[in-house]
């Protein structure tokens, strides 16, 4: 269960993108521009997962480039936006990157760095935080 749906009664093979839907994502795109990132689906989820539950499969994302190149005549046509990377190994990301993503989202990695700073913060300064004046240096002491 992701994000409150449960796919757990569908075929594995349809949580990752084809070949043939990043192609059509990228003819539906590219007469508008030839500035855009695509999302394709490689295994990638949002949030961090206990080990084993997500299979990665970044090596998608070079089949893809593949898969236009030739249709194309270009190289490595597309550009990949990496959705759900908090938690992933280097080696994924490395993958990743190699095959085209030029952004990555990393919102829980990032929330939870944010919070983990701010907690211990304030444990540290706790005594320092109850109130504007008062503080363990003395009753009239201001809090700045």
């Amino acid at each position: 269960v992701e994000d409150g749906v449960d796919n757990s009664g569908v075929s594995k093979e349809k949580l990752y993108s084809t070949p043939e839907d990043v192609f059509k994502v990228w003819e539906g795109l590219a007469p508008i521009s030839e500035r855009f990132t695509i999302a394709a689906a490689f295994g990638n989820v949002h949030g961090v997962y206990k080990v084993g539950n997500v299979k990665l499969r970044p090596e998608l994302l070079e089949e893809f480039q593949k898969f236009a190149a030739e249709k194309l005549g270009k190289p490595k046509p597309y550009f990949f936006v990496f959705h759900g990377g908090s938690g992933s190994e280097k080696k994924d990301i490395a993958t990743a990157l190699g095959a085209g993503v030029v952004k990555m989202n990393v919102d829980t990695d990032t929330q939870w760095a944010y919070w983990e700073g701010l907690k211990n913060f304030y444990q540290a300064k706790e005594a320092y935080l109850q109130g504007q004046i008062g503080n363990p240096e003395g009753e009239d002491k201001p809090n700045k």
